[in-house]
């Protein structure tokens, strides 16, 4: 088996889609904006300095999705990856993943974004399988504010994909060649752990890395200031 995994935000999108969904709803659910954009501002700032408070990052997402009926928020999904996310998927990203599609690979995303958001963003790249954190609704239907499974940051991406594999009767370490393609130093855990990491749009503690140990680098588009 070949495997090719994609990191999203930054890597195959030029735009953060986490942030960039929490100011749309925001906005569309006629909350607080000033107050929203500082937390985000505090959670990214943590993020890029490697204190990130995944918990509390997590809770603050799972908590915005129970805030609005689950009917109200497909609507404003599906706006939302029409309106912001499909003009940003760029064709030199399709391509790359065209081309490991074209090898027979198995190609899955694994991104630190909800699978809420992300599915319909997969289907965009033509990929079905994303891995992500999977938000919980309750027996009505409706999110609950919490969280099944893994959380997909640092260690929690090896664990969401081992759980993957899994289903399809095999290991990382098993697999005959796999790949990796992540701009940041906070993937480092499953770049570590692939055959192929290859270091996309790169972040600069992530390229310090790659030239030391020789990985492969790529600049898909050029990206606007992190």
């Amino acid at each position: 088996m070949k495997l090719a995994l994609f990191d999203l935000d930054h890597t195959l999108l030029p735009i953060d889609s986490a942030d960039s969904w929490t100011r749309y709803l925001v906005r569309v659910g006629g909350l607080d904006v000033a107050a929203h954009d500082r937390r985000l501002r505090e959670f990214g700032a943590g993020y890029h300095a490697g204190s990130f408070d995944v918990d509390g990052y997590l809770a603050y997402q799972m908590g915005l999705l129970a805030s609005f009926r689950h009917a109200d928020l497909v609507g404003w999904r599906d706006r939302f990856v029409a309106e912001r996310v499909a003009p940003n998927v760029r064709p030199e990203a399709r391509a790359l993943i065209d081309a490991h599609r074209g090898d027979e690979s198995l190609v899955a995303l694994v991104t630190g974004t909800n699978r809420f958001v992300t599915g319909p963003i997969g289907a965009l790249f033509g990929v079905p399988d994303v891995l992500a954190v999977e938000p919980e609704r309750g027996p009505d239907g409706e999110f609950t504010g919490r969280y099944v499974g893994t959380h997909t940051y640092r260690e929690g991406k090896v664990r969401i994909v081992e759980q993957f594999l899994e289903a399809h009767g095999t290991r990382l370490d098993r697999v005959a060649d796999s790949t990796f393609y992540s701009d940041s130093v906070n993937d480092l855990p499953l770049l570590e752990r692939v055959d192929n990491p290859v270091v996309t749009n790169g972040d600069a503690a992530l390229r310090r890395i790659a030239a030391e140990r020789g990985w492969r680098t790529l600049d898909l588009f050029e990206l606007a200031p992190r």
